[in-house]
């Protein structure tokens, strides 16, 4: 595994720079932050050029802007215990323009007592906007944490909602 090469492109987008990050089978981050190499943990060599799935998820993002793209179609994978990787997995089934709670999203991984767990494990999620943390709100309807800042958080959902 010490042999992965990561690439890295940064792009511009209506919420500010997006750093993105895959190897050549898949997508490993998108994140807001340039800390993203931390989430990529490739263990290998880091070329800061652009790749065929940078490329495609670069180009669903401005369509997902553009209010021209609702679901991604991109190679994914994650790196993280096994109750983060159910986590996020579990993020994947809130449709576009929904929101659920953490307690929502709690239960339907089947552990509605990690309710924080929950809530920490978004936090890390390394797959922004196409793993759509963004809509997990608190159970009172209140846009609470986003690693991203909740400014972010409350453009993705409006964007979201002019469609939904």
């Amino acid at each position: 595994m010490k042999n992965i090469k990561t690439y890295c492109q940064k792009i511009s987008s209506p919420i500010g720079r997006i750093y993105i990050s895959a190897d050549n089978r898949y997508l490993r981050t998108i994140s807001f932050s340039d800390k993203w190499q931390s989430a990529a943990d490739p263990g290998g060599e880091i070329i800061f050029e652009s790749n065929p799935i940078i490329q495609q998820a670069a180009e669903q993002l401005q369509e997902y802007f553009a209010r021209k793209r609702t679901t991604f179609d991109l190679p994914i994978t994650f790196t993280g215990t096994e109750f983060q990787r159910k986590t996020w997995q579990s993020l994947l089934d809130i449709p576009y323009g929904e929101t659920r709670s953490y307690l929502q999203q709690a239960q339907a991984i089947g552990n509605p007592k990690a309710v924080r767990a929950v809530g920490r494990a978004n936090g890390l999620n390394p797959i922004a906007i196409v793993v759509p943390c963004h809509r997990v709100i608190g159970k009172s309807g209140k846009l609470t944490g986003y690693a991203g800042g909740l400014e972010k958080k409350e453009f993705l959902l409006n964007l979201e909602s002019k469609i939904a």
